[in-house]
């Protein structure tokens, strides 16, 4: 193959950290291309370098549609199963509390100790891909997770039931922090932000999926089928996820050339990914980097910070609902798990609603220096996903009282789920677009600030319900939701100054030229 071919087709499929898509590749991955691409290639034959050929099979983006398809479903399937473990556990609290004798708020941290588990376990897991491929982490992680689910289904104490929850969410953490990268191997500029969207129903609806599933497990079979029925679901999504192939390109393309070395005896193949990151420098920068940036970017501590209070609200849902609906309305937990088919619905029509929000995204004044529009124009849609947070947060504290008929409360939960949707989605994007290189920091930072909130504010919530009464509490939320909406309003109409004074999205630039 002549070297002119070669150079066309590295160029068309390049593998940067894509702007537009909700997550992306490690930015120590970015820097290492970038590093490779000025000493090792000036270095080494271009003759002999190994890269993708069109027609041969082997990269991700160029599968046949049925087999991305299937790699996008299945860990979207994953994710899903992930995230509605986290949830289905608040339906068997009843249970949890009559069996070993502690109190409700004793019972919650069930929850709390598996949303810190993927707070902490997201930071150390999420390199580890760029060493070894993502194939491999899903492979070891999604196994652990999936034999740690069993010691809580045969828990005989308390203790019992939730250390293995959090060892749990530690190792189920992969799935979440590697899947955005997933996407992006396999699916074509033209198609992610779709591709997306698709995987987006799993993360986002699975804590819907949760209670919807697990309190029809406790009414009928008991508060341990809860973790049976999800032992069962990640059991399936492992005998899916066997028959997946490596999707990372720097690790394909390392094992092609290994493997022509192996054939030829030629050791001048090579590719630009041949020289594997050590473990420790990757771990420090996931490690330090997203801190920094958490405590001392403004633009990081604010929408991490509102982002994480959305995100506690929403698990506070979990607690809140069955108070409004078991409690209060007399439902039995079946029924009572429906409620939240409000909230699925909202966020299923954001995400099929994409192609309108990147038209008026697209419809924002171009930066000349990208030809794409500002990342400003992302945070309008963020603005809106505030209004319909707080307006459906405050339609649910107004109509949740036993006196109001049912469906008010479950149709609040339409404009609450689409608008968590689109601040979870959105807000990412701003920031991918905001740091560039950088972006996988920025996201590990908010990723950890928003497990922290969901995993702290549900503890407070029957509390809260309690005390002030649903309608009330309600209410409560709903205005402090309304205080945050400032946020990304701010961000609309002065985040380009905000940029221009960060230092790090400054050494972001500097590093992807």
């Amino acid at each position: 193959m002549s070297k002119d071919i070669r150079d066309g087709e590295r160029d068309c499929h390049t593998y940067a950290t894509p702007t537009d898509a909700f997550a992306g590749l490690s930015e120590t991955g970015n820097e290492s291309r970038i590093k490779s691409n000025v000493t090792d290639a000036d270095e080494r034959d271009p003759d002999f370098e190994v890269v993708f050929v069109q027609g041969d099979g082997k990269d991700p983006r160029l599968w046949p549609r049925y087999k991305r398809m299937y790699h996008l479903g299945t860990l979207s399937y994953m994710v899903t199963v992930v995230a509605l473990y986290s949830t289905a556990y608040t339906s068997g609290l009843p249970g949890i509390v009559e069996e070993f004798g502690v109190t409700r708020l004793v019972a919650t941290l069930g929850l709390t100790t598996y949303l810190f588990g993927l707070a902490i376990g997201g930071i150390f897991l999420a390199p580890l891909s760029e060493m070894y491929g993502r194939q491999p982490i899903y492979l070891i992680t999604y196994s652990l997770f999936l034999i740690l689910i069993l010691p809580s289904a045969l828990a005989t104490n308390f203790t019992g039931l939730v250390l293995p929850r959090f060892f749990a969410g530690v190792f189920a953490s992969a799935a979440l922090t590697n899947g955005s990268g997933t996407v992006s191997d396999i699916t074509t500029p033209r198609h992610l932000a779709l591709a997306f969207g698709f995987y987006s129903i799993g993360p986002i609806n699975g804590p819907v999926l949760g209670p919807i599933v697990g309190n029809f497990a406790y009414q009928y079979l008991g508060w341990r089928w809860t973790v049976w029925l999800v032992l069962i679901f990640a059991g399936a999504g492992m005998c899916m996820l066997v028959l997946c192939r490596e999707t990372y390109p720097p690790v394909i393309l390392r094992k092609m050339a290994e493997d022509r070395r192996k054939e030829t005896g030629d050791s001048r193949w090579w590719s630009r990914y041949d020289e594997k990151k050590d473990l420790i420098p990757l771990l420090k920068i996931n490690l330090s980097r997203p801190l920094v940036m958490l405590f001392t970017e403004p633009i990081c501590i604010f929408w991490d910070l509102y982002v994480g209070f959305v995100y506690g609200v929403l698990y506070l849902c979990f607690v809140a609902y069955p108070i409004v609906f078991q409690q209060e309305r007399g439902w039995q937990p079946g029924l009572a798990g429906l409620a939240f088919c409000g909230i699925g619905v909202g966020s299923l029509i954001t995400i099929f609603t994409e192609p309108l929000i990147r038209k008026v995204i697209d419809a924002h004044k171009k930066d000349p220096a990208t030809g794409r529009p500002a990342p400003e124009a992302v945070a309008s849609v963020v603005c809106v996903g505030g209004v319909l947070l707080a307006v459906g947060e405050l339609i649910f504290a107004w109509t949740c009282s036993p006196d109001v008929h049912w469906i008010g409360p479950i149709l609040a939960g339409v404009p609450f789920g689409a608008g968590n949707t689109i601040v979870f989605i959105y807000s990412g994007n701003y920031l991918i677009q905001a740091y560039g290189n950088y972006a996988a920091s920025a996201l590990a930072g908010n990723a950890l600030m928003r497990s922290v909130m969901g995993a702290c504010l549900p503890l407070a919530g029957a509390k809260l319900y309690h005390s002030l009464g649903s309608q009330w509490a309600g209410t409560l939320l709903g205005l402090l939701e309304a205080l945050f909406i400032p946020i990304p309003v701010v961000f609309y109409f002065y985040g380009h100054r905000l940029r221009k004074a960060s230092t790090m999205i400054a050494e972001a630039q500097l590093a992807s030229r």
